[in-house]
């Protein structure tokens, strides 16, 4: 996925084809045409995005929707709007299992979309992330595409401005507006928590026996800049597949809490990030003996961020590892 990128830079709501009506002196045929008009203008709004590929007009409430990205996937379910097709070919989060079903087309998998099967779905609006970049010209041309991932670097502020989208082009506004904050709330709450515990964290991914660290520059960075843990390492480069370390770094760097996501059990169905893990280095840290090693959901983690539910679910987890 790209990082730094500014995914969503403003939003404009067009209103076309309004009609100018008399308040008073109507006769019912007139009546008549005045609602007419009315539904005429609300089936024309349109919300015009600008986003990382260029500016795009979306006419409110499409019906057949074709979303590559799952936090958006995510997002949506929370608001009670269908998808048409999503990337089935791949792990989904147990949260999103519904969609493992025939009532949703499959529009290939998360880097690799199947333009075919996507041409075919005749959609209305087209929603990708970082994975599917390459392929926006061609999904265009299909349908009008607009790019919608979390820059994370500021996790937070990216999702507030996505979900308002969202709330724009489906109206639901309100639902957003509430779901906003009870996001907030739990953030809050959360740092408040940690910030109190004043303790640091590395954030690890496991992979076919290797570990990468990430910081607060991350596609994780939110553990760092929203949930308050101090960085472990504050030297860490950003990259978007970590940077690699030894185990004799970690128990040098000794942190107070390390969280894993486990690659593998993302990419290749088996996990093995415990196995990884246990080690005596590893165990030789603060965070093992006092029992702060914390295995996060890597589906979510790794594929799904950017939703209500599962942004909600990825503050749970980490506000649960801090009462243990």
């Amino acid at each position: 996925m790209k990082n730094g990128l500014k995914k969503l830079l403003s939003r404009t709501v067009v209103l076309a084809g309004l009609v100018a009506l008399a308040a008073c002196g109507q006769t019912p045929d007139e009546d008549a045409t005045a609602q007419q008009g009315n539904e005429s203008s609300e089936e024309s709004k349109v919300v015009t995005v600008k986003h990382e590929y260029g500016e795009t007009p979306v006419v409110v409430n499409p019906e057949k929707v074709v979303v590559f990205d799952l936090g958006v996937v995510d997002a949506l379910d929370y608001l009670g709007v269908e998808v048409t097709g999503l990337p089935l070919s791949g792990t989904l989060p147990a949260h999103l299992s519904k969609f493992q079903s025939d009532e949703y087309e499959n529009s290939g998998s998360l880097k690799e979309p199947d333009l075919e099967a996507v041409y075919e779905m005749n959609p209305d609006l087209i929603i990708i992330s970082g994975r599917q970049a390459d392929y926006y010209e061609e999904l265009n041309e299909i349908a009008p595409t607009i790019y919608m991932a979390i820059d994370n670097e500021n996790y937070l502020e990216s999702f507030e401005e996505n979900m308002t989208l969202l709330g724009e082009i489906f109206n639901k506004e309100s639902e957003v507006l509430a779901g906003l904050n009870e996001v907030n709330e739990k953030v809050e709450a959360l740092n408040q928590s940690v910030t109190e515990l004043g303790v640091n964290a590395l954030i690890t991914l496991t992979n076919e026996g290797g570990v990468s660290a990430y910081g607060a520059v991350s596609r994780f960075g939110i553990i760092h800049n929203s949930f308050g843990f101090l960085e472990a390492d504050s030297n860490l480069e950003a990259s978007t597949h970590g940077n690699k370390v030894s185990f004799e770094y970690i128990a040098d760097l000794n942190p107070d809490y390390i969280f894993v996501v486990d690659r593998g059990a993302v990419v290749g169905g088996e996990g093995t990030a415990k196995s990884t893990m246990d080690n005596e280095l590893i165990n030789s840290t603060d965070a093992a003996k006092n029992g702060n090693i914390v295995y996060l959901d890597a589906a979510l983690w790794y594929t799904a961020t950017g939703g209500f539910t599962s942004t909600l679910k990825m503050i749970d987890e980490v506000s649960s590892a801090i009462q243990n």
